[in-house]
């Protein structure tokens, strides 16, 4: 099975990505993750990558389409964070055509921008693990420390309000487009995800035909 999982930066992905490839028992593809790991290796590439996540800013095209090539092979896998543009479907369709592979779903994680800036602005991030945590929903055992590390916990730049709005304002201009080229390939699915994770995976679920699962 191979899922690609669209959505808003805090509309859930990352979260879901975690519950369904255990239940599927596939690969996670995550491209936000893979970028950062490179940003904290001090890679030339996460250098690239850093100038752009601290301003709110996509990055470009060439770079994450050159990551997603390199992390898909013929395994199944969720695939988080690409493509955001037409232009990345259609290398994402390419990429799969020359491996000679396809993919089931583009399902869509719908959530309102209120929403967006109540999730990303109280997430916090452990400095050495980077372990994620929230102040609200999953806060530490102890304020500002890592549970797993002890390492001091942060908010990273591009999780701050007025950068958060400015990610949504770029996230829109491009989706409306990008929800069109699936939908007119029968292959878009739009889920509610606003609601609390287990309802959000339920409602992904019915659409393979497996039923009703419990994801806790």
């Amino acid at each position: 099975m191979r899922i690609i999982l669209l959505g808003a930066p805090g509309s859930g992905k990352g979260t879901q990505v975690k519950i369904l490839t255990d239940h599927f028992k596939i690969r996670g593809i995550s491209l936000g993750d893979i970028l950062r790991q490179e940003v904290k290796r001090n890679s030339p590439l996460g250098g690239k990558v850093k100038e752009y996540m601290q301003e709110g800013l996509l990055v470009p095209d060439e770079i994450v389409s050159l990551v997603i090539e390199e992390n898909i092979n013929n395994e199944g896998f969720i695939l988080d964070g690409y493509p955001r543009n037409v232009s990345q479907a259609e290398k994402l369709e390419s990429i799969l055509n020359n491996k000679n592979l396809s993919f089931d779903k583009a399902i869509y994680l719908d959530v309102s921008e209120n929403m967006l800036i109540t999730r990303l602005s109280g997430r916090r991030v452990c400095k050495v693990c980077n372990a994620n945590y929230h102040v609200k929903n999953m806060p530490s055992k102890r304020e500002g420390i890592c549970n797993i590390c002890g390492g001091e916990l942060i908010q990273r730049n591009d999780d701050k309000p007025e950068v958060i709005k400015k990610r949504w304002v770029v996230f829109q201009k491009e989706n409306a487009s990008l929800m069109d080229y699936y939908r007119q390939r029968d292959k878009l699915v739009i889920v509610d995800a606003n609601k609390e994770a287990e309802e959000v995976f339920q409602a992904i679920v019915k659409n393979f035909n497996y039923g009703k699962h419990s994801c806790l």
